[in-house]
């Protein structure tokens, strides 16, 4: 089937986000982990592509790189439109990856002009006046001040932006936005007369996200979080470029029981941890322990445990934990040795014979996808907005996976994930 949209993220989860996002139409959505192996020519293709690399906060020359490549694929696989999601809290620095990325697709596309819109109305994401907001918190004063990989400490996403691209950065405010589709074009179009290649585009509420989508749609490049993708399919449905006639995604049945491997040290994930623990059994892991001593307490500790029962191991500490690891090891390396202990033991998992996989925080999910040898996914349900279930092959078994970031979910997100997927 022809590509219709081709997406890029830049990380496993924000790659599950839209690619749940855009299945909420129906359509069968491709998820493939990290730049496919086999030729877009050979393989079976769907409208819509998405092409997960992990690649938020890799140096930005490997981020660009990557990301052409994946470029390249989707254009072959007959893509004329393009998407580059990122995290809906701008996760960057002030050298990349995400100006410095969108700057080198532009070139590839050979188009002038692009929009950045990361709001999700949904989950609490707006953008007003060009600064980001978290729930009612300005980014900044928001618990992404305390990332460890990237903290965020200015709202103004043409502050964040400017640093890191070349061209002139500007504004579509929430003014314009409200007057509809063709005033925002005409915006953008008078922007462009200007020399501005990147426009922050506010937004809200989900109504501007469809006025956005609208007005942008036939835009070589979009970028920004999955939700302002989100009308694409209806659009694209209603002028016939897309196919309502859609095919079904096939469940499979699986065995009971779960893991739930969580590497994330955000504060919802904190509380979904918590809550998790009241009704199922868990193995905390230690960075510094693990420095010391290995996975091996952690393994002998889930080859005990029933594999058709729900268990939980996880990393999640409060910001002194985190500061505590990365004093030590350096940020880096911190976050490595609890990747490499959550894959191990994701594999471990796998073996005894779980086959639902819950998995908290984009560079864990990242890790223990690589882990599982996971190319491919098939989009299924949503359990909370951006966060699907999906369905894929490891080791020549059928699983059931979800990747959440970070923030995303309520308290009872864990166990959410598992109620839905035992709906018919």
């Amino acid at each position: 089937m022809s590509v219709v949209l081709g997406c890029i993220a830049d990380d496993f989860t924000g790659a599950t986000d839209i690619a749940g996002l855009l299945a909420r139409s129906g359509v069968k959505v491709s998820l493939r982990m990290g730049l496919p192996e086999e030729a877009p020519e050979t393989c079976e293709t769907s409208a819509f592509e998405v092409i997960a690399l992990k690649s938020r906060t890799a140096p930005v020359a490997e981020a660009i790189a990557e990301t052409r490549a994946a470029l390249d694929w989707l254009k072959r696989a007959g893509a004329k439109r393009f998407f580059w999601k990122y995290c809906s809290t701008f996760d960057s620095t002030a050298e990349g990856n995400i100006g410095p990325v969108a700057e080198a697709l532009m070139a590839d596309l050979q188009t002038c002009q692009t929009i950045y819109c990361p709001a999700f109305p949904e989950n609490g994401r707006s953008i007003f006046m060009g600064n980001l907001f978290v729930g009612e918190q300005p980014l900044a004063e928001s618990p992404m001040k305390d990332h460890p990989l990237t903290p965020m400490c200015d709202s103004n996403l043409m502050r964040l932006l400017a640093p890191q691209v070349q061209g002139e950065v500007g504004l579509a405010n929430r003014l314009c936005v409200a007057k509809g589709a063709e005033a925002l074009r005409a915006r953008l179009a008078e922007l462009r007369a200007d020399g501005i290649a990147h426009v922050v585009v506010d937004a809200v509420a989900n109504e501007d996200l469809y006025t956005i989508a609208e007005a942008c749609r036939d835009m070589p490049l979009m970028t920004g979080g999955s939700a302002v993708a989100m009308p694409l399919p209806a659009l694209y449905m209603a002028d016939g470029t897309l196919s309502s006639d859609a095919e079904k995604v096939q469940k499979p049945v699986l065995p009971e029981g779960a893991i739930i491997l969580s590497g994330s040290c955000s504060k919802m994930t904190r509380v979904q941890v918590a809550a998790c623990l009241e009704t199922v059994a868990g193995y905390q892991l230690d960075p510094l322990e693990l420095a010391a001593k290995g996975v091996d307490a952690a393994r002998a500790w889930l080859a005990k445990q029933d594999p058709f029962a729900s268990k939980l191991i996880y990393a999640t500490t409060d910001p002194d934990g985190v500061r505590a690891a990365q004093d030590k090891f350096g940020t880096a390396k911190a976050g490595q040795i609890v990747e490499d202990a959550l894959a191990q033991l994701a594999i471990d998992a796998r073996d005894a014979g779980t086959r639902r996989f819950v998995v908290a925080g984009g560079e864990t999910s990242g890790a223990v996808t690589k882990a599982l040898k996971v190319s491919r996914l098939t989009i299924g349900s949503e359990i909370a907005p951006g966060v699907p279930w999906t369905y894929c092959e490891s080791d020549g078994h059928e699983i059931a996976l979800t990747l959440k970031s970070g923030n995303f979910g309520s308290e009872t997100f864990f166990a959410d994930a598992l109620e839905k997927l035992n709906e018919n």
